[in-house]
């Protein structure tokens, strides 16, 4: 005769056996949940913003567009808006107005609108070669110093003293002569875009060098004039870059 309990206590194991273990689902649970709470929360404290980069050396007066740049996952602490973020370039693309190194986020500040371009690019012969500072984004001063066949020498700086009888002069003194032909800034702030030396070390000159610069329209006309009125012209480095400057300090 077959014992009812012993059968029941059978059918139970078996169940057991073929059914899944309830610990091991909990412990599954435990685990999911978790991950899911640690992956929430980093993703609630991650605040990395898309911006673009410079994917080269970037010279004033360039025209850039998004094929230019590279885009970079930054955390920027709530300072997002003091660059370009990814899609803010519109269809004509920006023009490039301060000099932006290579890997370098672009600051909204150092690019404009082409629709409002106030400086334009010129090449010129200087009679100089270039320091090792007037490299491309350099801030540069022109100087222009006139021919002297093409000039007066001297010009009086006071106004003319009037004669007395016995030839001298009347008044204080003689006003001291101003050389017409001393060199003057006539471009300050300017900006090289590059210089035109071959890689052979020597210009189509071989008296200067050649650079284009990006200057402000206003002075185009001057610079123009002082180009055909055959001035000599030097370009001078505005300043010298932190990191030069430390190496010259420290050597």
């Amino acid at each position: 005769m077959i014992d009812p309990d012993a059968a029941s206590r059978g059918r139970f194991s078996r169940a057991r056996r073929n059914g899944p273990d309830l610990r091991l689902v909990l412990g599954v649970l435990l685990v999911v949940g978790s991950v899911a709470g640690v992956f929430g929360i980093v993703a609630a404290a991650d605040r990395r913003v898309t911006v673009y980069a410079a994917a080269s050396s970037l010279t004033p007066g360039e025209r850039i567009d998004a094929g230019d740049l590279v885009q970079r996952s930054v955390a920027l602490d709530g300072a997002d808006r003091l660059y370009l973020a990814v899609g803010g370039i519109p269809s004509g693309g920006l023009v490039v107005t301060q000099p932006v190194a290579k890997g370098e986020l672009l600051p909204t500040s150092s690019v404009g609108s082409t629709s409002g371009v106030r400086s334009t690019s010129l090449v010129l012969q200087l009679a100089t070669r270039v320091s090792g500072a007037v490299v491309p984004g350099a801030a540069i001063d022109i100087w222009a110093a006139a021919d002297p066949d093409a000039a007066p020498a001297a010009v009086s700086a006071g106004p003319p003293s009037s004669a007395r009888s016995d030839g001298s002069a009347e008044g204080s003194g003689a006003a001291e002569p101003v050389d017409a032909t001393a060199p003057t800034v006539i471009v300050s702030g300017a900006t090289v875009v590059r210089v035109l030396d071959d890689s052979g070390g020597f210009s189509v000159a071989s008296s200067g060098s050649m650079v284009e610069v990006l200057v402000p329209r206003s002075r185009v006309a001057r610079l123009l004039e002082a180009i055909a009125q055959k001035a000599a012209l030097a370009v001078v480095p505005a300043g010298i870059p932190l990191a030069e400057s430390a190496t010259v300090g420290g050597s």
